[in-house]
């Protein structure tokens, strides 16, 4: 766990790479939408999500002209590691999208973000600056806000629930693999390995959970491919060796923001002033990072 913490030096960040961040989090929570309109199952979704654009990852993972020679086995086990542990992440949180609200699904699919700031704060070799334990601060009262007006769990939707917080869990996973991957893959050659190495952990859990896997409307599927898995996913994984594990799990809390503006304008998912109140805290808090980040880059 050692390799991803702040001990490991980010590469300058410019304001490239943090609008990268950015936009990379915005497609991958507006995805939540597409999953909602998707006609095969939640899990189907996600398997046509990686498969689709795997062709036009595989073109950009070759334009990168990286060669393989001399990769150790371990950094190929890394890659099926964390292309399993993504399929599970999609998996989880495209049923739990199915079960509850945006808000809740986004909110909970990134609860494990928190747990990946104070862990990165901890682990750093150094004092933290002011700046990044009030980014912490503002992020988890904020958060915490978010989650209690989540928390209005009934029947329906507890289970949807605890499906997103695995799935959180799953993809803090993922990010921490990567992390370390990163170092020695160029952008799109890692998300092209980590994508294939997903497909068939995918479909083996839609075909057990008997779910159909043929749409007869593919654009939403085109639309969640093309967005999360291409934009989105892209953006991150070209971004993530800039930042700190601080500043990656306070932009990791962006996603609930854009899921229940989401779910209000699509679905009319109902918000409140203490929604807007923790999406300002989270905002906050995502500043203050950037300035700490700044402090020792």
């Amino acid at each position: 766990m050692t390799s991803v913490s702040n001990s490991e030096t980010p590469r300058t960040a410019t304001p490239i790479h943090f609008a990268a961040l950015l936009a990379g989090n915005f497609a991958l929570a507006v995805g939540s939408w597409f999953v909602r309109l998707a006609d095969s199952g939640p899990v189907s979704a996600a398997f046509w999500r990686l498969l689709l654009p795997l062709p036009l990852l595989g073109w950009l993972a070759w334009r990168e002209r990286q060669p393989l020679a001399g990769f150790r086995l371990s950094t190929w086990a890394a890659l099926a590691i964390a292309g399993a542990v993504f399929a599970f992440d999609l998996a989880c949180w495209h049923m739990g999208i199915e079960r509850t609200r945006l808000g809740n699904a986004n909110m909970f699919g990134n609860s494990g973000s928190l747990l990946l700031m104070i862990w990165g704060l901890f682990a750093a070799r150094r004092s933290p600056h002011l700046a990044e334990l009030a980014a912490v601060a503002l992020a988890l009262t904020g958060a915490s806000i978010m989650l209690g007006r989540s928390f209005d769990i009934d029947g329906t939707t507890l289970t949807g629930d605890i499906l997103c917080i695995v799935a959180g869990i799953f993809y803090v996973c993922f990010l921490l693999l990567v992390k370390r991957a990163r170092r020695q893959l160029a952008s799109w050659s890692l998300l092209f390995y980590t994508t294939a190495a997903g497909i068939p952990v995918m479909l083996a859990i839609a075909i057990w959970k008997g779910e159909p896997i043929w749409p007869h409307n593919w654009w939403p599927l085109i639309a969640l491919a093309l967005g999360s898995q291409v934009i989105g996913q892209g953006l991150l994984v070209f971004a993530l060796r800039h930042f700190s594990a601080l500043v990656l799990g306070v932009v990791l809390l962006m996603q609930p923001i854009v899921g229940i503006i989401t779910g209000w304008l699509a679905f009319d998912e109902t918000m409140s002033a203490l929604d807007w109140l923790g999406m300002t805290l989270v905002a906050a808090s995502l500043v203050l990072a950037r300035l700490g980040e700044g402090q020792h880059t």
